[in-house]
């Protein structure tokens, strides 16, 4: 007899799958306590309705959404059989992204495309657990409350690494105060940048990563397991420290910024780029963090140069802050226990300039 089971899905351990993510989106729902966006739910159950409190806007206020994904980082996780950080990255792509425009982001809901969850003699749901706890985790980090999910086994659509193939992206909903928003247009001439401390690789460049491992270490590089545990770093989330600068969407703001850029795909000169776009300036970065051991192996093994580097990765500041006061920016990030310091100033000569903390060309120039 054909039945659904037989054919790729078993319904069962789909609802197992959904109530562990249903219970620990729960455990979330606690960062919007007393704040805008408080969940509501009348119905305790995975599949009930759930909305959150909007009540009260005043004239002024901004609310929209963006998405995004993990990407190939999914595939390190899949290697080391080790979850448990990976929505450290979903949600930092996604938070992140908000509060650079000076939004508060307060809700996220999730698609999770698995390849199997297994079946009855051997399922995948300790393996789901640890995204799980994750989560908690990183919504606490974010302070923001998972709201929805979907799971959904594709079959032969995700393929990857082991018996737990996944693809994860997520949505945010988020609010801010016209006066509050951050264009590009607030950044003027001699603003300080900040660099707020990246350990890892975020969930960009992992494309790279992977070819140089595949071709200089060989296909069983993640036996070394001290070498995969680094390259999965969890993503550092910088929303609450951002937050507390500007002061979200509620708050008291605790620092002057003039514009954030969020050092994802494209490094340095993409993403700062892109904030001084609109002002037509530039910058001149004379002290950058100087990039984790790790970046500093591949570029060795793979023969990366610092230039190519600079464009792909993050290199050590995972986020970059214009402000007029950097003392005080430098204080909050440290209250969220985040490595901060001037790396450089907003010019008026547009373009951007690094001095390379890269592994070739330490101290040179890098005009891009």
């Amino acid at each position: 007899m054909t039945t659904y089971k037989n054919s790729g899905v078993n319904v069962e351990l789909g609802n197992d799958a959904s109530r562990v993510l249903f219970e620990a989106a729960k455990q979330t729902w606690k960062n919007r306590e007393g704040k805008f966006g408080e969940i509501v739910s009348p119905f305790d159950d995975f599949s009930g309705v759930r909305g959150f409190d909007v009540s009260g806007l005043p004239t002024g206020s901004f609310m929209s959404f963006g998405f995004d994904g993990i990407g190939t980082k999914v595939e390190i996780a899949e290697r080391l059989a080790k979850h448990d950080t990976v929505a450290h990255d979903l949600f930092a792509m996604a938070c992140d992204d908000a509060v650079i425009r000076g939004a508060e982001p307060f809700v996220i809901g999730s698609v999770l495309d698995v390849k199997s969850l297994g079946n009855n003699k051997e399922s995948n749901i300790d393996l789901l657990k640890q995204l799980g706890r994750g989560y908690v985790n990183a919504a606490g980090e974010a302070g923001v409350a998972v709201i929805n999910g979907e799971i959904a086994e594709i079959g032969a659509r995700v393929s990857g690494y082991g018996s737990f193939n996944y693809n994860w992206s997520a949505g945010i909903i988020w609010i801010a105060k016209k006066e509050r928003m951050l264009t590009g247009k607030e950044v003027k001439v001699g603003d300080s940048l900040v660099g707020l401390w990246e350990p890892g690789f975020r969930s960009n460049g992992f494309s790279l990563i992977r070819k140089v491992l595949e071709d200089k270490v060989g296909p069983d590089w993640h036996e070394d397991t001290e070498l995969a545990e680094m390259i999965l770093t969890p993503s550092r989330i910088y929303t609450k420290a951002l937050l507390d600068m500007f002061g979200g969407y509620e708050g008291e703001p605790q620092a002057k910024i003039t514009g954030a850029a969020h050092i994802t795909g494209g490094g340095i000169p993409e993403k700062l780029g892109r904030m001084l776009k609109p002002s037509g300036l530039g910058a001149r970065i004379s002290e950058p963090i100087e990039p984790s051991t790790i970046v500093r192996y591949l570029q060795d093994i793979g023969e990366i140069s610092d230039e190519e580097a600079y464009k792909t990765w993050n290199m050590g500041q995972g986020m970059i802050v214009s402000t007029p006061e950097p003392n005080s920016v430098i204080q909050v990030a440290q209250s969220h226990e985040i490595k901060a310091r001037v790396i450089g100033e907003v010019t008026h000569i547009p373009g951007i300039v690094i001095t390379s903390r890269g592994l070739n060309k330490p101290g040179q120039l890098l005009k891009f």
